[in-house]
């Protein structure tokens, strides 16, 4: 039996994940996305929870496979430490093409726990 900080913090990426589908929606645009600061901000801060939310659930149970994960964690720690070098394209990429399946995953392992 995993430890139950395992689910909570797979439950932080779902409410993460829901939370840059709501900034985002109706934005359909990259131009729009980054020149919207108030919402490129909001996200680039989900992100960072995310890859944190995913952190932790690897230091729980590093059985626990989420795909991309390093992508992920590179990503928030460069938002963080590197914050000038970050490619607005990349963040937006993660927003189109990416949440969605991570969703889908994360949904399943939270499946696991219940």
């Amino acid at each position: 039996m995993q430890q139950p900080d395992v689910k909570k913090y797979l439950l932080d990426i779902i409410i993460s994940i829901d939370g840059i589908k709501t900034y985002t929606a109706g934005i359909t645009k990259f131009d729009d996305f980054t020149t919207n600061r108030v919402v490129y901000r909001a996200v680039e801060r989900e992100l960072e929870i995310i890859a944190e939310a995913i952190t932790r659930v690897k230091n729980v149970n590093s059985s626990i496979e989420i795909s991309q994960s390093k992508k992920i964690i590179g990503l928030r720690n460069r938002v963080i430490h590197a914050y000038d070098t970050v490619n607005e394209d990349i963040v937006w990429g993660v927003v189109v093409k990416h949440l969605d399946s991570l969703k889908t995953e994360v949904e399943y392992l939270i499946k696991k726990f219940e």
